[in-house]
């Protein structure tokens, strides 16, 4: 039976863990998906040793970049970013090759394209880590300038106090990809002029427990169009199948 897994720390409810079981369920995959909870990125190469049948890992928090040190191959994609969450595994006699990919773009890109109009040429971006930079380079890839959003001074970012009115009139997306309002601190938001949107503000958020956050449901107060991260998680899963499975 072939095995494929979840490696990050720490590891609370996994969407990847259901999705994957279930769909080896529901179309008669001889294989199993299982959570690797490791305290160490260096923890992987016994996690690899002990698991001769392992195909392929999805990778969370905190480990998309510290993985790269460990592949063989990265793609043109990911290496832009920054950031691995797909790994194919690849065994050659005793020796085992690891390629790396980014499902996050194609998940993003795949989710949010039909939402765009032409008057969508800029975004903010809240947040700087693995997730925000692979989203940056998603909407890059669709002809939009991005920023990125933080709460500290860093250099090419924007803080949530010098967001004005004026701003989100101009920058008509918004994506969080931070954990503000996720469950169960759901009455939490990133702090933005929501007054300022409109019909044509999008607001993407990442997270897809609550279905609707409070940065969501301000939003639409004001008329902005809104959309979870559950349709990007299930686009991503389906790229990680087929990265997995792929001929190269």
């Amino acid at each position: 039976m072939d095995k494929y897994g979840l490696i990050g720390y720490p590891l609370g409810h996994s969407f990847s863990i259901s999705y994957h079981n279930q769909r080896f369920a529901d179309e008669g995959i001889n294989a199993k998906y299982v959570n690797f909870e490791i305290p160490s990125i260096d923890d992987l190469p016994e996690i690899l040793s002990s698991n001769p049948e392992l195909k392929g890992l999805n990778v969370t928090i905190p480990y998309k970049e510290k993985i790269m040190e460990f592949l063989d191959y990265v793609s043109p994609e990911a290496r832009a970013i920054g950031a691995v969450n797909v790994v194919k595994v690849i065994h050659q006699g005793k020796k085992i090759l690891l390629k790396g990919y980014n499902s996050d773009v194609i998940g993003f890109t795949q989710s949010i394209e039909p939402m765009l109009e032409d008057c969508h040429k800029k975004a903010l971006i809240l947040g700087t880590g693995g997730a925000s930079k692979a989203i940056s380079y998603g909407l890059k890839s669709l002809g939009i300038e991005t920023v990125f959003v933080s709460r500290y001074e860093r250099p090419g970012t924007i803080q949530y106090e010098a967001i004005t009115p004026d701003i989100i009139k101009e920058y008509k997306i918004i994506v969080n990809c931070t954990p503000v309002g996720m469950y169960p601190k759901t009455e939490e938001c990133p702090k933005l002029p929501y007054e300022a949107m409109d019909e044509h503000t999008i607001l993407y958020d990442l997270i897809y427990n609550p279905d609707e956050t409070l940065f969501m449901k301000r939003g639409a107060q004001y008329g902005a169009q809104t959309k979870n991260g559950l349709e990007m998680l299930l686009l991503q899963a389906f790229a990680s199948w087929e990265f997995w499975n792929s001929k190269d």
